[in-house]
């Protein structure tokens, strides 16, 4: 009984509506609009949106009213609850079938465009421009429903500010104090811009903070490297990079005591700088090349000496400072007999005898420094990637990863596609644990990172200028800022101790945040801004489908950025272009002179 009353009141309401609706426009001289049909997609629309993950906790945006109608002609014409039926919704067809929501929408659209065939032709205007606006409400929906796709619901922080701070005054968990607060979701909330550092005059395009986080050195693309006194916003030191093309990192080897600041470059070139204690660079050495870009350096966590590179080459080099030849190659990076070129790595910071690496393909490798055998599987330990990228069309790129602080997490960013967590300690091939998305990684080769002491969030750019933060077990957004006028967010660097990040782009400075807001940031935008990425990602791969097309282009950008680099050595250097790898690893071949002076002057700021 109380099941027919339900749909009794449904079917009341609906007709009252109906007939409130001419009346109405009557009363103002206009003709009553044409009701669109009910589809069955309008069922998986949440009726309340109290369970919205991207409204800030709090902050859930009401149904509207015409959602509401839509789901009442659902429940009349469907006698069951669809939200036990939901499913997982893609913006283009092929995603749709595979998501198990497609074939509805189009059986949808079909029938709309045999009913519009059946009108006359004074009405098929109204009836296309019908479809449309059908079509329209279909795809957001479908977005919806992809927002809402594996996220968990976040639970109770476990920090609570004042109940800590009352202990602390008591002498109660004082060493675990700042850490704790570093991870908490309420001071996360508050992040705010505190600062701008501003010295560079091109895309700053690397962030490190020293082991103390007293001191933050930035690189740019104008070819200099500063180091910051950033808490009061002021340079101590620039100096020259000695690279001859962008600085893509400049990381400060640890237990160094700040004197020594590793870097790479487009231009290939692996340098070390010396710095003294009375804030001046003393040279700058070459110490290893790459026959193509090196974007990433990989730090060993004890050893101030020691540390690996990875280039487009696919090739990993070994670098000890204490050696005459302080380059040896580790490993090439292969998929069955094809280099692939390497944009990120990383070593494990709980055995650092392993190191990730990502490039050009689909799959995150891992190697063991102590058995790499290139004949015995490439010498990879274990590779992994998203079951769904293994077989894709499209070209999908690792543009950054990173483990976490235990080393048994490793998070990994692709390009026009989303964030993915995997767990190490699972076998060879394991699929991703958690998935991270909304934001846009297609411009450059955008930076991901962990944020917290332990790991509690992850922290990526967008191509819409914004810094996103995602809880890490739930997958839901906590934070969302402005990062960028540029209009892109490459680098994010957390503090190594306090609840401060330091982010840069396009924009030709280091932006710092910390949590100073008075109230938590709300989050408004942050829907729209998703949905509007998800549907550029979704356009360009339509638009750019064309996998010759991918590949030419690459083809064609790669020889222009070699060919000057390639004339000159030919020039100036005679017989080099049939050296071995190794003979770019000579530490006397950083005296040519194409390769950048190994002394410079460093200004003093």
């Amino acid at each position: 009984m109380a099941y027919e009353e339900r749909n009794s009141d449904v079917v009341n309401s609906t007709q009252d509506h109906l007939e409130l609706a001419p009346r109405q426009d009557e009363e103002e001289g206009t003709s009553a609009p044409v009701m669109n049909e009910p589809t069955e997609s309008d069922s998986h629309l949440s009726k309340d949106g109290s369970n919205d993950p991207f409204t800030g906790g709090g902050e859930a945006e009401n149904t509207s009213q015409d959602d509401q109608e839509h789901t009442e002609d659902e429940d009349e014409e469907e006698d069951s609850d669809s939200m036990d039926e939901t499913g997982h919704y893609a913006l283009t067809d092929e995603a749709g079938d595979s998501d198990g929501g497609g074939g509805d929408h189009r059986r949808q659209r079909k029938r709309r465009r045999d009913r519009s065939r059946g009108h006359s032709t004074s009405s098929s205007g109204d009836e296309d421009n019908e479809v449309e606006d059908g079509d329209a409400e279909e795809d957001d929906q479908a977005l919806e429903e992809w927002l809402r796709s594996e996220v968990k619901e976040m639970g109770t922080p476990d920090w609570k500010a004042v109940h800590a701070l009352r202990a602390r005054e008591i002498g109660k968990g004082v060493p675990h104090f700042p850490r704790r607060a570093c991870g908490a979701r309420g001071l996360v909330q508050r992040f705010q811009m505190q600062g701008i550092l501003e010295r560079h005059t091109g895309c700053v395009n690397t962030l490190h903070f020293n082991q103390s986080g007293t001191r933050l050195a930035s690189g740019s693309d104008d070819l200099k490297v500063i180091i910051w006194d950033w808490a009061r916003k002021k340079a101590e030191l620039e100096f020259d990079s000695g690279h001859k093309s962008n600085v893509f990192q400049a990381k400060f080897l640890p237990h160094s005591g700040d004197s020594t600041l590793a870097m790479c470059a487009r231009d290939g070139q692996i340098r070390v700088a010396e710095l003294s204690a009375t804030q001046r660079c003393k040279s700058t050495k070459r110490v290893a090349q790459h026959k193509g870009a090196a974007h990433k350096l990989a730090l060993e966590p004890d050893s101030p000496c020691s540390f690996l590179s990875a280039g487009e080459d696919a090739v990993v080099f070994g670098i000890d400072l204490r050696l005459d030849r302080p380059a040896t190659k580790v490993v090439v990076a292969k998929e069955n007999e094809k280099k692939i070129g390497l944009y990120t790595i990383y070593v494990n910071p709980a055995s650092t005898h392993q190191f990730a690496v990502g490039g050009r393909d689909q799959y995150i490798r891992i190697y063991d420094q102590r058995k790499i055998n290139e004949n015995e599987n490439n010498g990879v330990l274990k590779k992994f990637c998203p079951f769904h990228l293994m077989n894709s069309e499209s070209k999908t790129n690792i543009t950054c990863l990173v483990y976490s602080h235990d080393g048994t997490e490793l998070l990994a960013s692709y390009n026009d596609e989303d964030i993915y967590l995997f767990d190490t300690r699972h076998s060879d091939g394991a699929e991703y644990v958690c998935r991270y998305k909304g934001h846009r990684n297609n411009a450059t080769v955008k930076g991901v990172n962990f944020y917290g002491p332990h790991s509690e969030y992850v922290v990526s750019g967008s191509d819409c200028g914004h810094i996103y933060l995602w809880e890490k077990n739930s997958a839901q957004i906590v934070q969302f800022m402005e990062g960028d006028k540029g209009g892109v967010v490459n680098c994010l660097e957390p503090h190594p101790h306090l609840p401060v990040l330091a982010t840069s782009g396009l924009d030709h400075d280091v932006k710092i945040w910390a949590p100073i807001a008075e109230n938590p940031t709300i989050l408004r935008g942050l829907k729209e801004m998703m949905k509007k990425n998800k549907r550029e990602r979704d356009e360009d791969s339509i638009r750019h489908g064309d996998h010759y097309d991918t590949q030419l282009l690459w083809f064609l950008m790669r020889h222009m950025r070699h060919r000057r680099p390639q004339r000159t050595r030919h020039g100036q250097l005679g017989g080099t272009e049939g050296d071995s790898d190794e003979s770019w690893t000579s530490e006397d071949s950083s005296d040519e002179d194409d390769m950048g002076p190994d002394h410079v002057q460093c200004m003093s700021s």
